[in-house]
């Protein structure tokens, strides 16, 4: 079961109340930027991570966001494959047996649930860098730990655009190969590192192993394609396309 810390107590706790339990994931915005967008994708992380382990989520968000900045946080949160929360404006706990997950910036204000905090993101210029291809900035968003300030300069977005070209050539290369199934020391290194407070850098070790490693082509395959429900990277987009 996903563990995550709360930062209100300092302690460990079970994401849900019980197996296969309700959570409320709530996101809160205080403005447009790189620590809005890094909320934002660390929320829809964990509500991915909660229904991986057959946990049904009510997402929602209580954004600060000024009226003029709304629109462009929305359309760059859609761009980042984050899915639409439903806009809601306090953060009660619904049903009782309803664990409630607030997810918000480190020096944001919460209401008293559960306290999933995000560090601040600093940029080179601008609230927030265009790319191109925008999954390059939700891969450098993801690349530390939640709770880590991260630094997201013009090298750690090139860096990720040339991690997700390099995978995606690789998966659309493996996908040409005869299926095997996800090995099943893979899927528990896997499922332990994201269960671990949702450390979605030991995820990315994990792919970063399997990519020189001698598990089948197939295999490795199906083990990018299973981690990427979780990432949402669009590690398969490039399948067809390898020659």
């Amino acid at each position: 079961m996903l563990r995550i810390l709360d930062a209100r107590t300092g302690e460990l706790i079970d994401a849900a109340r019980a197996p296969r339990g309700l959570v409320r994931v709530h996101a809160r915005v205080d403005r447009f930027d790189a620590t809005g967008l890094r909320v934002l994708t660390c929320a829809d992380v964990l509500v991915r991570a909660l229904e991986t382990g057959s946990n049904p989520v009510w997402a929602t968000l209580t954004s600060a966001v000024e009226a003029a900045d709304a629109d462009e946080l929305r359309r760059s949160a859609a761009g980042l494959g984050i899915r639409p929360f439903e806009e809601h404006h306090d953060a009660s706990t619904g049903p009782e047996a309803t664990r409630t997950i607030e997810v918000l910036a480190a020096d944001g204000t919460g209401t008293g649930a559960v306290r999933f905090e995000v560090a601040p993101v600093e940029t080179d210029a601008g609230p927030v860098p265009a790319r191109r291809d925008p999954t390059d900035l939700r891969l450098a968003l993801l690349a530390l730990r939640r709770d880590q300030p991260l630094r997201l300069d013009a090298a750690a977005l090139a860096e990720a655009g040339t991690t997700l070209k390099r995978w995606r050539a690789a998966v659309a290369g493996w996908a040409t190969r005869p299926s095997k199934p996800v090995p099943d020391d893979v899927r528990l290194r896997l499922r332990t590192a994201w269960e671990d407070d949702l450390d979605i850098p030991a995820v990315l070790d994990v792919l970063r192993w399997m990519e020189t490693s001698d598990v089948a082509e197939g295999a490795r395959f199906e083990s990018y394609a299973y981690a990427d429900r979780l990432l949402g990277l669009e590690l398969t987009r490039e399948i067809g396309s390898a020659s």
